[in-house]
């Protein structure tokens, strides 16, 4: 859904929390502060929150050479994230967005202790790609203001936000953070709360698909992700995008899909769930459908 920008007024967001130091944490606290939003970055360790910074100071270094930003904008950028461990560095809060990894257990635990530290106006927002946003809402004590909004990896490069309302979400809720993804330069697709919303209810079952072709002996690795390449014009091939995704989430999406439609089209292919057991997780374990540690990338299989 895309919106006039005539019609959009100044965000009620002011402050953004953001929860998890990873990847997807790190790059919406990268938008968010770049669009001039103070930002607190949380993790519970401080080894990835200094990992993070490091990164996100990388990336905004490659924008100032290539001229996209001037080196005050970096500077500012860098200069209004806050990064800490303790949720009480929430309490100022308009927005909290939590982008933890795709296990429900982990990310109720997550609201439980956040909390107690939120303003009552404070939004939260979930960065699932998979889990319902009414299940997640309803541990929390304000399913009105509880949202999903998914951003797309990699964060800063990614034009897609996926807005999704469960049952009891409000309509001032929803419509803040759209005036909020717009202020963030995102396009928006609202999504009903089904497992998966729209964009992994497509992509996920497809990489699944191309891991039974593997496991089946339909093409070999670079057969299955050469054959997507250039018979459908995707920029990677599907295992390929497969270890950029990370194997494990991959498979706790087939996992959510099939316990929450119980359809046996959504079982999760047995050998995507024995490269999960091997801990070949894809790039950010060196190991996945391709083998990192050479160049280019050597098919395991």
């Amino acid at each position: 859904m895309i919106y006039d920008p005539a019609l959009i007024t100044d965000s009620k967001i002011k402050i953004v929390g953001v929860i998890g130091a990873g990847q997807m944490g790190s790059g919406i606290a990268q938008v968010a502060a770049t669009h001039g939003l103070s930002v607190r970055l949380l993790d519970a360790q401080s080894a990835a929150l200094d990992k993070a910074m490091a990164n996100i100071g990388k990336l905004l270094d490659r924008q100032v050479t290539k001229g996209t930003i001037d080196q005050a904008a970096r500077d500012e950028a860098l200069g209004l994230i806050a990064i800490n461990t303790d949720y009480a560095h929430f309490n100022e809060c308009d927005l909290v967005i939590e982008a933890a990894t795709e296990k429900e257990a982990v990310k109720m635990a997550i609201y439980k202790a956040a909390l107690p530290h939120l303003k009552p106006s404070c939004i939260i927002a979930s960065n699932t790609s998979s889990i319902p946003i009414t299940r997640l809402a309803a541990t929390t004590d304000r399913p009105g203001q509880f949202i999903g909004m998914h951003f797309m990896n990699p964060v800063p490069v990614m034009k897609l936000v996926e807005v999704i309302r469960g049952i009891a979400t409000s309509e001032e809720t929803f419509q803040t953070i759209q005036v909020l993804a717009a202020k963030l330069g995102k396009t928006t697709a609202v999504s009903e709360d089904f497992p998966a919303f729209i964009v992994n209810r497509i992509l996920i079952p497809m990489i699944n698909e191309a891991v039974y072709a593997l496991y089946e002996g339909v093409g070999t690795v670079l057969d299955i992700d050469t054959g997507l390449k250039l018979g459908a014009n995707h920029p990677m091939g599907p295992l390929e995008l497969a270890d950029f995704i990370g194997l494990d989430t991959c498979l706790s999406i087939m996992q959510v899909l099939h316990e929450g439609l119980a359809d046996s089209k959504y079982r999760p292919c047995p050998l995507l769930v024995k490269y999960v057991e091997a801990g070949w997780l894809g790039r950010k374990t060196g190991r996945g459908f391709y083998d990192y540690s050479q160049t280019p990338p050597r098919p395991t299989r």
